[in-house]
């Protein structure tokens, strides 16, 4: 089994990537947060730092394009290619509104015509390999239907399926029915991406799909670093080796980012995920996400440490939270 690491806009930059991998690992590939493609191909500042490879040791990382424009796409293509990455995930599954209504994402899902053009275009390029993440539509799962037509005719590398539709955003519960069938007729390796949160997520999964060889694991990876680790040997995560985690992202952050406030915003979108994992922590959790001074949060963060105990069999207590 292959298991990657999703893209999570604003979460799993590099300093995030390399913690957890430093202290858990058992990542294959890491998926990096999407680049927006523009006229000039230029990358942002932040976008590059990203997917630098001296930010990268030690993992192997997939940049991800988000675009609506075959030109731009395959402009900035050439500009990650001279990085010297050999492979680009297209994302065709960004649900926001925003990006949506640009007709990027899994916007590019409303037109299939539109997208054949597009795809026609950036394959017959041949920058780089090209792998696709993608939604079933935008509507109605039955969508998918003639999205998978399209995706036939292009050598893709993999194709990594969430099996909502983008009105779903993130709720309701994967479309497994399409995904079986997806299985069935994908020309390409099939890689699933969806709520998998815990060990039993993922083993009630490959219990109904023994023959999928890939999955995709975002929200689950951050409210506990260890979960890969502990599907493959079902050594659960210790608590110092999360205060280690912790201290590796705190310190990354503050080398990277000027004042107390931009380290702890970063901080606490981790937390968000994070502090579910340990016993009866809400108040604390509060606390952490109501301090504005670094002293302030090295004490909450601490008080939690000391007093408060991680999850014995969490499984059903995240799958509630990510549920919700």
């Amino acid at each position: 089994m292959k298991f990657y690491f999703a893209p999570m806009e604003g979460v799993t930059k590099f300093v995030l990537r390399n913690a957890q991998n430093a202290h858990f690992g058992g990542v294959d590939k890491y998926f990096a947060p999407f680049v927006v493609t523009n006229q000039n191909g230029k990358l942002k500042h932040r976008e590059l730092q990203d997917i630098l490879p001296e930010n990268n040791k030690g993992i192997t990382l997939i940049p991800q394009i988000l675009s609506g424009n075959a030109n731009d796409f395959v402009n900035t293509s050439k500009v990650i290619k001279e990085l010297g990455y050999d492979e680009i995930n297209l994302n065709l599954g960004c649900p926001s509104g925003t990006v949506v209504t640009k007709r990027k994402g899994s916007g590019m899902l409303t037109d299939v015509e539109e997208l054949d053009h597009f795809l026609e275009e950036i394959f017959a390029a041949e920058v780089t390999k090209i792998s696709i993440k993608t939604r079933l539509g935008i509507e109605n799962p039955e969508e998918f239907y003639k999205i998978m037509e399209i995706y036939n005719k292009y050598p893709m590398t993999e194709l990594i399926i969430h099996p909502r539709v983008q009105k779903d955003f993130y709720k309701n519960t994967p479309n497994l029915t399409v995904f079986k069938d997806a299985l069935a007729t994908s020309k390409h390796p099939i890689c699933y991406n969806g709520d998998l949160y815990t060990p039993s997520d993922y083993n009630n999964f490959i219990a109904e799909f023994p023959t999928v060889d890939r999955v995709m694991l975002g929200r689950g990876v951050i409210a506990n670093p260890g979960l890969i680790k502990e599907i493959k040997t079902g050594q659960t995560i210790e608590k110092e080796s999360l205060k280690a985690y912790h201290s590796e992202l705190l310190c990354g952050y503050k080398e990277l980012l000027s004042g107390d406030r931009n380290v702890l915003f970063k901080m606490k979108e981790v937390w968000f995920y994070l502090h579910h994992i340990f016993e009866d922590s809400e108040k604390m959790a509060k606390k952490i996400r109501k301090t504005e001074k670094m002293s302030d949060y090295e004490a909450a963060v601490a008080t939690l440490f000391a007093t408060k105990e991680l999850r014995s069999g969490n499984d059903c207590t995240v799958n509630q939270i990510f549920h919700k």
